[in-house]
């Protein structure tokens, strides 16, 4: 799950820069992530998702969906409407149960590389690109060009660095920022805010480790009181993967945790944590209790 906003950043101006009033507003409406099905060695699957939430009526519930098939339309990947999408409701009601409306675009879009441009090297560094926010529309035998973002054949190759250094920054951002995040990203999409490491002696790990399942983890300590109650929250990326992206090893973190990815405990809980959460992408989230 890639934040579209973050990844579109790399390529796109999102925000007028002229002073001279607001954007079309296909260019300000877009889905709120990438989801991307990735395999080493083979070409991602890209599917967007704009989703919304409500304390109201059903009728609601569909007023939003109507607004969020604006927001994926604005995106395209390959021809002109041809990107699957999920759009996604949420009715929480006060009494009776929460329920999801969900409507799905099926298809199935592949950054596959054109014959002219070679498979994507995740390892890359990426400038900052300013592209035209122009798709390219064909309808009864007439081309034309409306508002909004579109990436072509050509371009695949790029857009697939673009996703996998965004994911690697939020999975360095979920450890604690700075430096290895701030690597994976343009200027554009915020490099500057994580350029400093904001805790002391962390150029090599984060600031905290734990072994959680006999799994060593790295990531950063969160204390904050819940309605009184001291808690501790830990989140952390596993040693050897967080290694990987700390050294701007994409390729290798991609290749070891596809291989892993059927081996994390899918426990609970934990010693000394009262919950945790593994996820595929070797992350970790673990909370418990602070005696006062």
């Amino acid at each position: 799950m890639i934040p579209a906003d973050v990844a579109l950043k790399a390529g796109w101006a999102l925000r007028s820069t002229s002073g001279t009033g607001a954007r079309p507003e296909p260019l300000q409406r877009r889905p709120h992530f990438f989801v991307e099905a990735w395999q080493p060695g083979q070409p991602s699957k890209i599917l967007l998702v704009s989703s919304k939430g409500t304390h109201s009526s059903v009728q609601q519930v569909h007023k939003q969906l109507s607004t969020a098939s604006a927001h994926v339309e604005s995106v395209h990947i390959g021809p002109y409407g041809t990107v699957p999408y999920l759009l996604i409701g949420t009715e929480i009601p006060k009494k009776e149960s929460l329920a999801l409306h969900i409507l799905e675009a099926p298809g199935t879009t592949a950054l596959r590389p054109s014959e002219e441009t070679s498979e994507a090297d995740l390892d890359l560094i990426l400038g900052q690109e300013n592209r035209v926010a122009d798709v390219v529309r064909h309808a009864q035998r007439e081309r034309t060009t409306i508002p909004g973002f579109q990436v072509l054949p050509e371009s695949f190759a790029w857009f697939s660095i673009v996703l996998a250094r965004t994911e690697a920054a939020t999975l360095t951002a979920f450890t604690g920022g700075g430096k290895p995040t701030a690597q994976y990203l343009t200027k554009e999409q915020g490099r500057r805010h994580f350029q400093h490491d904001v805790h002391a002696n962390t150029d090599r790990l984060r600031d905290a480790e734990h072994r959680i399942h006999d799994i060593d983890f790295v990531g950063t300590d969160h204390i904050y009181r819940l309605n009184g109650t001291r808690v501790e929250a830990f989140s952390g990326l596993e040693k050897s993967l967080y290694t990987h992206l700390h050294d701007g090893r994409v390729n290798e973190y991609r290749r070891e945790v596809h291989e892993r990815r059927d081996q994390w405990p899918g426990r609970s809980t934990a010693k000394q944590w009262s919950a945790v959460s593994i996820r595929a992408d070797g992350t970790v989230l673990a909370i418990r209790l602070q005696e006062e």
